[in-house]
């Protein structure tokens, strides 16, 4: 159902569940599973794919049609939501940079996991939207939230709203994704991003995550925490070592 293999620092999740990775309660505690064996690695990146034709359809209706009948549906429902609030939280906040690479289709609830990454790239025949309108729900894990603080409520009232389902191309054109590339480039350019971000400072990184994170957070001041930063930064081995290497580089 959920696949975890690592090298060196960088780690790939890659969801497996036929036909279309649909979420549902055990896959849910696999990924959660998968996250642990990320976090205990400590790895510098983490890539998020699919050995499947779909990236995510999202959640699982049988599962949700299940809670219809059931006096307890409204309750079961709502701690399936909270199970997908949790595990959505937990990747947002992740200690590594994410990257969700979406070969296929990323609708509903595969949407808003792709949304909880760092960073997100789609081939352009991808499709990417949030249309559980159409079966009478809301993007309810996190949809709503995450959507219109990455591309504004403008871009979320089309894609929520409108119920528009947009490609690749388009998705990094109104910034859903950064970038968007053929299928057949998909592994170069993963390798390439994930190459390229695990070989900078982890500290660093996750310092800037966390300062990027505060911008949309009143309750936590962005600029104090870039202060704060080189504190913890400067007493470091690694970054005296990238600042004198630069030196001697350039030098050479």
């Amino acid at each position: 159902m959920i696949q975890f293999s690592a090298e060196g620092a960088v780690a790939t999740i890659t969801l497996s569940r036929p036909p279309v990775n649909a979420i549902d309660a055990a896959f849910v505690e696999a990924f959660s599973a998968a996250l642990d064996q990320a976090e205990a690695k400590a790895v510098t990146a983490l890539v998020i794919r699919s050995d499947q034709k779909c990236f995510c359809a999202g959640a699982d209706l049988a599962q949700i049609a299940g809670h219809f009948d059931d006096p307890d549906g409204v309750a079961a429902m709502r701690a399936y939501v909270k199970s997908l609030h949790v595990i959505f939280d937990r990747l947002e906040t992740f200690p590594a940079i994410t990257l969700a690479a979406i070969n296929g289709p990323a609708l509903g609830g595969g949407l808003e996991m792709a949304l909880a990454c760092d960073l997100r790239i789609a081939t352009s025949h991808a499709k990417l939207g949030l249309p559980e309108a159409r079966v009478g729900m809301i993007p309810g894990a996190g949809g709503t939230q995450r959507l219109t603080r990455l591309c504004g409520p403008g871009v979320s009232a089309r894609i929520i709203l409108g119920g528009e389902i947009v490609d690749g191309t388009e998705a990094a054109r109104i910034g859903i994704v950064q970038w968007s590339c053929e299928s057949a480039d998909l592994d170069a350019e993963i390798a390439s991003i994930a190459g390229r971000v695990s070989g900078l400072s982890r500290q660093a990184l996750l310092l800037s995550k966390d300062c990027i994170a505060a911008w949309s957070d009143a309750a936590r001041d962005g600029y104090a925490r870039e202060l704060d930063a080189p504190g913890l930064l400067i007493p470091t081995a690694e970054a005296r070592d990238r600042v004198l290497g630069f030196f001697q580089r350039k030098a050479g």
